[in-house]
């Protein structure tokens, strides 16, 4: 059946619509979660538990830059000082089916992206659906970007942090399994939405709530909310939290070009439709 023309269909309709698309990621979301809960050997020893090992690419080449500057630091180590225990029966099963869901999201973002655009797009004019072509490509890129970010380098900082931090020599650090791997999952997806600030801008600036002038006016307040986020996405040390305020700060700073450029679009157009009609 074709499908209605958007100016004919009811608010019931639009609901209807949006439940199906809902259904639709829901699906892909589920498919790619049962992929991951099958590669359970893969998913866990090689992604989620590969920050817990020295061997990981991120302590190797904080170790090589720490011995060329000639400071002592705990990335040379052999091993983390702690073990990995489970200490509730269904822990490590929901754990499992936990990550499976989280892994299935991720991989299926551009697909839920994709249903997200499918839904708006029929209320777009068609020099805006061309024009937004590629935005289920950068919107898949920034947060592949951010959750690689989160992986490489905001996970391997915090688990450094944490697992060599000691109030007294006769307490041993056992971490429980679902701890270490939220950490992971967390620092990932925390990251992934975060490097999505770019779209958020567009989209705020396409219905008129942000503008450049705006962004630029309160950017020394967006600068302490940024630190107070990468001091919670991140363990209390200056150095982890300069790390990953750098990248939201150039994010925040793109996003400001990006406000400009659609207000810019958005004058012509008006100027444009004002002397059609003039």
């Amino acid at each position: 059946m074709a499908k209605k023309n958007v100016n004919d269909m009811s608010f019931l309709d639009h609901l209807e619509d949006l439940r199906w698309h809902l259904i639709r990621a829901t699906l892909g979301i589920m498919v790619a979660a049962t992929a991951a809960f099958i590669a359970k050997k893969f998913i866990f020893e090689t992604i989620i538990f590969g920050p817990t090992h020295m061997s990981f690419p991120t302590y190797r080449w904080l170790c090589s830059m720490s011995e060329i500057v000639g400071v002592e630091t705990s990335f040379c180590a052999e091993k983390f000082p702690f073990i990995i225990q489970n200490r509730t029966v269904a822990g490590q099963f929901s754990a499992h089916i936990w990550t499976s869901i989280y892994a299935g999201f991720i991989v299926a973002f551009p697909y839920v992206i994709y249903q997200f655009w499918h839904f708006i797009s029929p209320g777009m004019h068609s020099n805006e659906r061309r024009s937004s072509r590629g935005f289920i490509i950068v919107a898949s890129l920034l947060f592949f970007l951010g959750v690689l970010f989160g992986y490489y380098v905001v996970t391997p900082l915090s688990l450094n942090f944490l697992a060599n931090y000691s109030i007294s020599d006769s307490i041993s650090n056992e971490f429980d399994v679902s701890s270490v791997i939220a950490i992971v999952r967390s620092s990932a997806l925390a990251s992934g939405i975060v490097f999505e600030l770019p779209i958020i801008i567009y989209f705020l600036t396409k219905i008129g709530l942000v503008t450049p002038k705006f962004l630029k006016k309160y950017r020394k307040f967006a600068l302490v909310i940024v630190l107070i986020l990468s001091a919670i996405i991140t363990p209390p040390d200056i150095a982890s939290q300069v790390i990953v305020a750098i990248p939201i700060l150039i994010l925040y700073q793109v996003s400001i070009y990006i406000s400009a450029i659609v207000l810019r679009n958005q004058k012509r157009k008006e100027k444009r439709h004002a002397r059609q009609h003039s």
